[in-house]
């Protein structure tokens, strides 16, 4: 379920809205400078589906939200389930843990989920911004804005990445614990 979720920055439990309507979720979102869309979700996407294909399959949206050129680096992150992998959860663990900190990027990040789930925590001073993100959700947060990404205690998506530099990816992180205060992915769905 895409889900927003605003609360006062000081108080996670002080919640000023909750709802799953996208375009109530969409016109909140434009008023804080945050773009949001719903592109038509993908049937029949599995494991097995090549990176390639999913990006074919999108090519024409791809191609219209990159019309000016801008991303040139465009690719798919994928971080799903492997049971038969002793190690998964413990990479899984180690791929969630990096993003759970306070951060911001130099560059606008722009992300397409294609399936599963993920939530961006917005900074917005004096607000959190908690955006639940699903198959069909596509967000972009604003260069220089201070946020988290959670992606949950079993991680499960793929989400297309744009970038307009090859290492527009890395975060500079604020150092603030903010983060930590606020219910985790698993526990918003679950409320």
């Amino acid at each position: 379920m895409t889900l927003l979720q605003i609360m006062a920055d000081d108080d996670a439990g002080e919640v000023r809205l909750r709802t799953g309507d996208a375009s109530v979720i969409g016109t909140e979102l434009a008023g804080r400078g945050i773009e949001f869309d719903r592109w038509p979700a993908m049937s029949g996407l599995g494991a097995h589906i090549p990176n390639e294909d999913i990006l074919a399959h999108y090519a024409d949206r791809i191609a219209e939200l990159n019309a000016d050129g801008r991303y040139r680096h465009i690719d798919l992150a994928r971080l799903q389930p492997d049971d038969a992998d002793p190690q998964w959860s413990a990479k899984a663990e180690a791929a969630r843990g990096k993003f759970l900190s306070e951060h911001r990027h130099a560059e606008d990040e722009v992300r397409f989920f294609v399936t599963g789930r993920g939530c961006f925590y917005l900074h917005l001073e004096p607000e959190v911004v908690a955006v639940v993100c699903e198959g069909g959700d596509l967000v972009s947060v604003p260069a220089g804005t201070r946020h988290w990404f959670d992606m949950g205690t079993r991680p499960d998506f793929v989400a297309v990445r744009f970038f307009e530099e090859e290492d527009g990816w890395i975060g500079d992180f604020t150092g603030d614990e903010i983060g930590a205060r606020f219910p985790a992915l698993d526990e918003l769905i679950a409320a």
